[in-house]
Order: structure tokens, then sequence, then C-alpha cells
């Protein structure tokens, strides 16, 4: 059986690990192989770029910003990503492609041509099976002050362009991206990702049959 990949998405303080950590509870249960991973950070290089990429303490362009992002990507799709996926494993992945649109294009205004061909590049062409933004306001933020990332550090207005890039992106993409609202209880932007997911099997299941 095939792999499926799911990317959970939205902007920081939106509640992507939670939702991540109940949706890998979720798919265990339903017997599936499953891995959780995430961007930037999914690989022990990985783990050092997040640490440059993500600490207030450095100075970095928009453009080297992208390119940690990207070299990331590039060894995470490689070591991780593609080997579960051809395994037959489900990965949940937090943060991928549409956040590099999102942050670079969207937030730093960085050209979303040239940012859809560098993902292309980075990840060999392999997109998500699904992703699901969950979409709150900047000021919904579930966010500890004291210890803000440079990204997080950003400001309220960097924080609407961004959020307002990930609508775009499920506006221009609804059969791959559902857009949940991240303003709602824990365990019912639960309910409306299993949701989501359950339509996923259902139709890759019936694929599979065809095939």
């Amino acid at each position: 059986m095939p792999g499926i990949f799911i990317t959970l998405e939205g902007i920081d303080g939106s509640g992507k690990s939670t939702q991540a950590r109940l949706l890998l509870d979720w798919v265990r249960r339903q017997g599936r192989g499953v891995q959780l991973t995430r961007e930037p950070g999914g690989t022990e290089v990985g783990a050092q770029l997040r640490r440059l990429v993500l600490s207030p303490e450095n100075l970095i362009t928009p453009e080297a910003e992208l390119f940690l992002y990207l070299a990331d990507r590039s060894l995470h799709v490689a070591q991780v990503v593609r080997p579960a996926l051809e395994a037959g494993e489900i990965v949940i992945c937090e943060r991928y492609t549409d956040s590099t649109l999102a942050y670079q294009g969207y937030g730093r205004g960085l050209d979303l041509g040239l940012l859809r061909r560098l993902n292309d590049i980075a990840t060999g062409g392999l997109l998500p099976d699904l992703t699901i933004i969950l979409d709150i306001t900047p000021s919904q933020a579930r966010l500890d002050a004291t210890r803000l990332d440079r990204l997080e550090s950003e400001g309220r207005e960097f924080g609407e362009r961004v959020a307002e890039g990930f609508r775009a992106l499920a506006r221009a993409e609804p059969e791959r991206i559902g857009l949940v609202d991240g303003r709602a209880e824990i365990d019912v932007v639960h309910t409306e990702v299993t949701e989501l997911v359950s339509g996923l099997l259902r139709k890759r299941q019936v694929t599979d049959a065809r095939d």
C-alpha cells in the first residue's frame, strides 16, 4: 500500500504541534504505520539548521533565510519523508513547502514563482496528498512572549501577511488544502482534522481498489 503525505500548516502559535500529536495517535488507532516529523529540524543536520535560522540572536537576510529552509527541506525529504512513504507509512509533517510560500513569499515579499521552482528542486517534486491549515489571526496566536524565536518576533503586520498568504493558498488549491478554524476548542479542531484525513483515506482506498 503506498504511503500518504499529510502536512499541517499555519502561523506560529496556531496549534500545529498539538494537532499533529493528536492526529498521530488517531492514525495509530486506525492500524496504519505512521511517522511524525517537522520542518525545520526533522533530521540531525536539520536540527542544527533550525537553531541557526530561528535564533533571535542571528541577523539573516530573507534570501539567506530561504536557502537555509530549502537546505533543511532537501535533506528532510531525502532522509525521512520519501523513505517512510516508500515503506507505505502515513507521514505527518509540521510545515512544508506551503510555509515557504506563506512566510518567504507573502511575508517577506519574495517572488512566488521563484519559490515554487526552488521548492520543486528541493523536494524533487514531492507534494503533500493533503495539507491542513489551522487558520487564526496573529492576535489569537498561542505564544509565550518570553520565549519568542526570530520569526515569532517579527510583529503583527508580518504575521497578518503570512496568515493571509495561507488563506490565499487554500483558495487556490481547495482539492489539496483544507482550511480549519484554529480558534475552536482543541477537540473540535481535532475532529475537523480527522474528518479531512478520513476523506483522503477513503479516496485512496477507492483508487487502490480500482488499480
